[in-house]
């Protein structure tokens, strides 16, 4: 069987394993909330994460309004609620499974959560399909005694100390 390129880096990406996340946003556009794995660290001088989000999303513009984002690293608990943030549900749906507050920049954040980075989305370069959302952090939560969720060869996974 040929693959066509796109599915052939689909299929290699599904080899590289990554933290799952469900980011966050609230403020004038609404609240919104979706998974992603797509996240990485970019400097610690200012502290900045990189996320990127497909412009075809129905939250894309919403985190884009608000230029507010909150990245909240999944742990082992939170596969139903991972699956749930991918789903066509509506958002209010998403937010009510589980505890939230509010952090310093209006995202809503996890309670739970393995580490969460509150941040303000500081510019936005567009690739292909998808915006690249460079973000400077302004708060930090860690929750050091629970393990990661992670998504690797296409199934979820723990990682950490037992």
């Amino acid at each position: 069987m040929i693959m066509t390129e796109q599915a052939l880096f689909r299929e290699a990406m599904s080899h590289v394993g990554a933290a799952v996340s469900i980011i966050t946003t609230d403020g004038e556009a609404g609240r919104a909330g979706m998974t992603v794995s797509a996240v990485c660290s970019v400097t610690d001088t200012p502290p900045t994460l990189l996320v990127c989000i497909n412009r075809n999303s129905r939250s894309h513009q919403t985190f884009v309004q608000n230029g507010v984002i909150c990245v909240n690293v999944l742990n082992t608990t939170h596969q139903e609620l991972s699956g749930l943030f991918a789903s066509k549900a509506d958002q209010e749906t998403r937010f009510a499974h589980t505890t939230w507050h509010t952090g310093k920049t209006g995202a809503p954040v996890l309670e739970d959560s393995v580490v969460s980075f509150d941040c303000t989305i500081d510019s936005i370069s567009e690739i292909g399909t998808h915006s690249v959302l460079f973000c400077k952090v302004k708060d930090i939560t860690i929750k050091a005694d629970c393990k990661a969720l992670v998504y690797f060869r296409r199934e979820y996974h723990a990682l950490g100390a037992a």
